[in-house]
């Protein structure tokens, strides 16, 4: 990487990276609608056309999969093409085809449209593009703002699915996926109109740089007008010869199964089989994401000051306790310990990602973490995605979700005990 010039200036009361910093949240906040939307819209399709839940299932593994495996190859993109350019072109590609589901009638259109496009379009504002973000535009407060990005998919859930939720059963559901299709298509406007890639395109410094000095921030030697492709694949060979990254890997693999894959996507469906009306389910899954705000940001700070690897195993262990619950505790109406699993369950959503980002950042170094969680993430996704259809699956031959709950508390235990095998590095908190 070349050094960049800087000015100086005087100094403003609010830095740039504020206003990136929000954008970035709400291109995030947008993605994460569609993806908690689906939970609820899964039942009215299915009574309207007569799909089957391992059809609508499947078609939302699919959009988990390749949401997670197109995130390596989005982070090199974006150093190749800019970040404005690659989150403007997703939003608009989510946007037309969450209002191309209103006019399907054949079950390879949801999976065409649910899974192949949409999948690929979020998985282009995953939660690596936050992670560039915040490596950009922040040095300090680096966790607590990853924290904050991590907590949109919260924050999604929190303001849309109690919306989505009403306008289905209200309305209809077609009503409901255009207003996803609205709401992206907006925050593309925004993020075209307003976001900006690199502190240095504006002469700035990132947030918590002291002014008049130079800084390292052009795109380096994983962009450039190097192929996107060949710097995902490179940097994956290289950060697989270590076990790190392979416990990573699994240990996020997990993550996603017994968040997105599992309680995302069935916690609605498995509420109502036991009575529970769709939309007391949906403001219950939005409680979830009210309490991940504070338990992400939470995390963020204690990553900040806190040994990742034990922060991770806690999050883990305390998830799959969760999890050994929840069956009994599904019932026509709300009880008292169901109010706990909410709380819990909502501060240990996504607390996981702050300390796997640190980690990717302490032993893969700063130009290269990028990727390197694209990766992680991805593998993320392919557990939610595998999760989903297992559950599914086990929904559609057994009547029940109560395995489906059992086998993701022994994912979680085990996910756990990985963690304490990931090596200290002494001093590997200082980027490179």
């Amino acid at each position: 990487m070349t050094s960049v010039p800087v000015s100086t200036g005087t100094r403003r009361r609010l830095h740039p990276a504020w206003v990136v910093a929000a954008i970035t949240l709400l291109a995030l906040v947008a993605a994460a609608t569609f993806r908690s939307s689906t939970g609820v819209l899964m039942e009215p399709i299915e009574r309207e056309f007569g799909w089957d839940r391992a059809t609508t299932s499947g078609a939302v593994s699919l959009n988990l999969v390749l949401y997670g495996l197109a995130a390596p190859f989005a982070a090199a993109i974006m150093e190749r093409l800019g970040i404005r350019r690659v989150v403007t072109a997703a939003l608009v590609l989510v946007g037309l085809a969450s209002l191309a589901t209103t006019v399907m009638t054949a079950p390879w259109q949801l999976w065409l449209l649910w899974g192949l496009i949409i999948g690929l379009g979020t998985g282009a504002m995953a939660l690596v593009f936050g992670a560039i973000v915040a490596n950009r535009w922040f040095v300090a407060r680096r966790g607590l703002i990853t924290g904050v990005f991590s907590a949109a998919n919260a924050t999604g859930q929190l303001l849309f699915l109690p919306v989505i939720a009403w306008t289905t059963t209200e309305l209809s559901w077609r009503w409901a996926a255009g207003i996803v299709g609205a709401l992206s298509l907006l925050v593309g406007v925004l993020v075209a109109v307003f976001f900006t890639d690199r502190p240095s395109d504006r002469g700035l410094l990132p947030y918590g740089v002291a002014e008049g000095y130079a800084i390292d921030d052009g795109p380096g030697v994983y962009g450039g007008g190097r192929n996107p492709a060949v710097v995902a694949v490179e940097v994956l060979l290289r950060s697989s010869r270590r076990w790190t990254f392979w416990a990573l890997m699994l240990t996020f693999w997990v993550c996603g199964w017994s968040t997105n894959g599992l309680i995302q996507t069935h916690f609605v469906p498995a509420a109502h089989d036991h009575g529970m009306p769709a939309t007391t389910a949906a403001w219950l899954l939005a409680l979830v994401g009210i309490f991940d705000v504070a338990g992400t940001i939470a995390s963020g700070w204690l990553t900040d000051k806190v040994d990742a690897r034990l922060l991770l195993f806690a999050y883990y262990a305390l998830r799959g306790l969760s999890l050994l619950t929840i069956d009994a505790l599904l019932a026509p109406h709300v009880q008292p310990g169901m109010w706990v699993f909410i709380i819990f369950y909502g501060l240990d959503w996504v607390a996981t990602v702050p300390p796997t980002i640190a980690l990717c950042r302490q032993h893969f170094g700063l130009e290269a973490s990028g990727v390197v969680f694209g990766w992680v993430f991805a593998s993320h996704m392919v557990g939610a995605g595998l999760g989903a259809s297992v559950a599914g699956w086990i929904r559609t031959s057994t009547g029940t979700y109560a395995t489906a709950w059992v086998i993701a508390a022994v994912l979680c235990f085990i996910a756990a005990a990985i963690c304490w095998s990931i090596p200290r590095r002494p001093g590997a908190a200082q980027p490179t």
